[in-house]
């Protein structure tokens, strides 16, 4: 699978990071980092492995979401899609394709599920990496380098983005189209459209794909991807195939799924789009000293880079930094036990393409490796584990209790929680890097 329904970081990564963001990855990172819940257990799979849906209310607690909901929506699916016909109209679909696209679609109830999945482990950052920028698909990486040269030559010159950034996007969304996904999208987004608790975003996503089939620039058998309705091997969704998919070979469609020439400059234009700083970096590695305050390692607290190091900050290779006068941000994943990075323009415009910061890590330093470059530096912190949904919850129900935190306590941390948590960590002296420790639970616990 190749789409994100949860992200694996918990400080660092946003619930169904791509669906909600320009593009969707929907699924992959749900299913390589997050353990599900054991309960409610899942049906068999019924017939041609289908999994069905589970009967059972979402965990998100929506009114949309609760059995009954899914099942009276479902009930009513096939007036839900006629209703959008005028819609479809407007935005120049014939009726013809329409009926020709939506006769027969049922929806996949199974889906309800995955949109409200709740992960009850998660993986470390470290881990991520591990899995993401690896031997094999490193050489998989260099191997469509070679063979699409002419290709990145072009987009390179037309777009100005690095090859390497976009053969990097190729190889973890879909490990160079080997795991696309096999769910329809028309069948996903109508779905998603039609019940639940996202049906605004999606029916916008569903006649979005209507009018790609419409237009001719694909078929029904190649839009196939993720639950969530992205496709193809950088995971476009219909509205930001519709933003930013070109035409680059001019025959006349517009391939993300089996025209490279399409696909590279398709996922070109979107970071061009995004704003892109050709012959930039997106970051580096860096050193952060003994006793700094980790109050400044905040996405919204940019600096120059001249400005970083009066502070002590420097490379871990020990190169100078080129530009001193360039903005960024310091990021620390693993907090003071781990490697440091300050994130340019660059790593920004990675994260609208999917808003996570270790995503974006991933890539950029896939990246840096298809370039030739070394792994990173510094050792991660491979002694802490990641802490459970259950304790995560307890950790944010401490945090409320002692004062810090004010938001609702659901075990998904994000910036609300990781601030409360460095509060906490500066009222006993310990360095105020946000990093939800077991050692820090244990010292909330004895407060």
């Amino acid at each position: 699978m190749t789409s994100a329904t949860l992200v694996a970081v918990t400080l660092l990564f946003p619930l169904q990071a791509r669906a909600q963001g320009s593009n969707g990855l929907s699924d992959l990172f749900g299913s390589i980092f997050s353990g599900q819940s054991p309960s409610p257990a899942q049906p068999a799979p019924g017939p041609g492995g289908v999994q069905p849906w589970s009967g059972e209310d979402g965990a998100s607690g929506h009114p949309l979401m609760t059995a009954a909901a899914i099942r009276g929506a479902a009930a009513n699916f096939d007036n839900c899609i006629a209703s959008m016909w005028p819609d479809a109209a407007r935005r120049n679909v014939t009726q013809e394709n329409f009926q020709r696209f939506t006769t027969g679609l049922t929806p996949e109830l199974r889906i309800m599920d995955l949109l409200d999945s709740q992960p009850e482990f998660t993986k470390s950052i470290w881990d991520y990496l591990d899995i993401l920028v690896n031997d094999n698909r490193l050489a998989k990486g260099k191997e469509i380098l070679a063979r699409y040269k002419a290709q990145f030559d072009a987009t390179e010159k037309a777009y100005g983005v690095d090859r390497y950034i976009i053969a990097a996007i190729w190889g973890i969304e879909s490990n160079y189209s080997t795991q696309i996904g096999d769910r329809s999208v028309l069948q996903s987004t109508a779905t998603l459209a039609c019940i639940g608790r996202r049906q605004a975003y999606f029916k916008d996503e569903f006649l979005s794909a209507l009018e790609i089939l419409n237009r001719g620039d694909l078929r029904p058998e190649q839009m196939r991807g993720s639950w969530a309705g992205a496709f193809g091997p950088t995971q476009f969704m219909p509205t930001a195939f519709k933003r930013f998919a070109v035409d680059a070979d001019g025959d006349g469609r517009r391939d993300v799924v089996d025209d490279p020439a399409d696909l590279i400059a398709s996922t070109a234009n979107n970071l061009k789009k995004d704003g892109w700083q050709s012959g930039a970096s997106w970051g580096y590695e860096v050193v952060v000293p003994q006793g700094f305050d980790f109050m400044l390692a905040d996405r919204a607290k940019a600096m120059t880079i001249a400005q970083w190091e009066k502070l002590g900050i420097t490379r871990a290779t020990g190169q100078p930094f080129p530009h001193p006068a360039d903005k960024a941000y310091l990021l620390t994943p693993a907090g003071a036990a781990g490697p440091g990075f300050l994130m340019l323009q660059n790593f920004r415009v990675i994260m609208k393409y999917n808003p996570a910061e270790a995503y974006a890590l991933a890539i950029g330093h896939f990246a840096d490796r298809l370039r030739g470059g070394q792994p990173f530096v510094q050792p991660w912190p491979r002694q802490e584990r990641e802490l459970s949904r259950a304790e995560r919850l307890e950790l944010q129900q401490l945090l409320a209790q002692r004062g810090f935190y004010k938001s609702t306590s659901d075990g998904q941390f994000g910036g609300q929680t990781r601030d409360a948590l460095r509060n906490f960590q500066a009222s006993i002296g310990a360095p105020a890097d946000g990093f939800a420790s077991s050692d820090m639970l244990e010292r909330l616990r004895r407060r």
